[in-house]
């Protein structure tokens, strides 16, 4: 079913899942390799921990960390918070680029690409590995089909909370409240075309 076609309050447990958490087409089986991990801004540590990790494994040469200050509400960027993680943790340098200037995930891919393209060179990119919360996916993916280049691939690689994952959402009150909140982003993000519409198989 088209995103734009769904009601929220009419979707079940599993079909609430699979639209915002996706069902695995995307997600990291450890093979792919990209050229660079694009971490979306969020001030949770455990977002460089895991760019941290993929990196290390010499999956991507570089990390690009977004973020910026949420509209004079957080000091110092959220970006800058995840890059001194990253340092903590070993990464060189000149292997961490920043965005400081976003304030939601669309400007974390639109502040991106200038960062990208002076970093990198758009042209030169065939595969980001996304890193973001796991109820993120697909709020993300959209955005990035809609605003990056079109022959761009991704892998998503959320990072490795213990609750508010795909198979345990729905048993955590805040939770529930986040995932339900990110669904009606989704599906009012589609129909007021903010980002691409997208076809979910929601029963198998």
């Amino acid at each position: 079913m088209l995103i734009s076609k769904m009601n929220p309050a009419e979707l079940t447990i599993d079909q609430i899942t699979r639209v915002v958490f996706g069902d695995g087409k995307y997600t990291d089986d450890g093979t792919a390799n990209g050229d660079c991990i694009f971490v979306f801004g969020g001030s949770y540590l455990s977002r460089a921990v895991k760019a941290v990790e993929l990196f290390k494994n010499g999956r991507a040469p570089y990390i690009l960390f977004t973020g910026g200050d949420k509209f004079g509400q957080i000091h110092p960027p959220e970006a800058i918070v995840l890059q001194n993680e990253a340092r903590r943790l070993g990464v060189p340098n000149e292997s961490i680029l920043i965005e400081t200037q976003s304030n939601h995930t669309k400007e974390n891919i639109l502040c991106s690409l200038t960062v990208l393209d002076r970093a990198i060179g758009l042209e030169n990119i065939n595969r980001l590995l996304l890193v973001s919360s796991p109820g993120h996916m697909r709020r993300c993916l959209l955005m990035l089909k809609t605003f990056m280049p079109l022959w761009y691939q991704y892998v998503w690689c959320p990072d490795d909370r213990v609750i508010g994952q795909a198979n345990n959402w729905w048993q955590d009150d805040q939770e529930v409240i986040r995932v339900r909140a990110e669904l009606h982003k989704v599906i009012i993000g589609v129909k007021g075309k903010y980002f691409v519409d997208d076809e979910v198989e929601l029963d198998r």
